[in-house]
Order: C-alpha cells, then structure tokens, then sequence
C-alpha cells in the first residue's frame, strides 16, 4: 500500500477502519466525558473559530499501515484548549480530508488530530488517524476506505 500523488497537490491512500478508545463518541460511557468528547469539544472549537457541528460527534479511526503521517501545515491548529472542568488544556489540529469510493468523494470531513505532547490519555498508534465526517451508513470495523488529503497540510509515506 503506498500514497499516490494525485492532481493538485493531493494524495490518495487506502486506510483500514479499526476500534478506537471510544471515548469521542462516549460509546466507553466514561463519566467524565457525558456524551463524548466531540459533543463537549466542539462548543470550545467553535469559540476558536473551527465548527464542527456538521459532522458526527464521534471519530472514525483508521489505520495507514505501514504508512505514516507527517503533520506539515494544518489547516487549523487550536492550543491550550481548556474544553474540560478537570483535564488539562489540549492542543489539537485539524486537516481535510475526503472519503472515496470507486474515485467518487462520498464524504467530506477534517483528520481530528489531538496533539500527543498535550494529551493526557487515550494514545492512538503512530498509524492510526481519527476522522471527522458527516454520517456515513455502512461504515464498520475491517472496511478499507480511499482518502484523500492535501500534501501542503499532511504528508503520508
């Protein structure tokens, strides 16, 4: 599996859907986090100038194995997000990213990246990207999706 450059400065890449922390959706049912993370972030993102209420309020988690990411410039980066009564702040950063099927975008959303020097818990992999996009029916663990991002913004190789 490896990165194609495709016009425009963009690149498209095949990424595994696999379990997360469930802890964005609040499917883990974490007192701390009533309704997930997304649900109570995105008021604080939204104050910062980044809305998120068009998409689910949850992260698909998907594996670029044996690719990596390398964050070049994201199209919104938010630091010291103070988003929780009790956690410490958190820096996260956001890029595009479109969902493909047979060449046809299928969804539109944003690479939810949570700066791991600022987070406390709930460490994804190296490979892993956790994605935020409108509901999309059919989606399960195992399913293999084509994405496309913008290289100025995240590199994958």
């Amino acid at each position: 599996m490896a990165a194609t450059e495709t016009p425009a400065g963009t690149q498209t890449f095949e990424a595994k859907i696999v379990p997360g922390h469930q802890v964005a959706s609040g499917r883990n049912l974490d007192p701390r986090f009533p309704g997930g993370t997304i649900r109570m972030q995105i008021p604080h993102f939204r104050e910062l100038g980044v809305d998120l209420s068009s998409y689910h309020p949850g992260t698909i988690n998907v594996s670029i194995a044996p690719l990596r990411y390398e964050v070049i410039a994201p199209r919104w980066t938010l630091r010291a997000v103070k988003w929780h009564p009790t956690e410490p702040v958190e820096d996260f950063s956001f890029f595009d990213v479109e969902v493909l099927v047979k060449d046809e975008v299928v969804g539109k959303g944003l690479i939810y990246h949570p700066h791991p020097d600022t987070k406390p818990e709930h460490f994804q992999r190296a490979d892993v990207l956790e994605l935020l996009l409108p509901f999309i029916e059919g989606l399960e663990y195992g399913a293999v999706l084509q994405l496309r991002t913008d290289k100025s913004q995240i590199l994958i190789s």
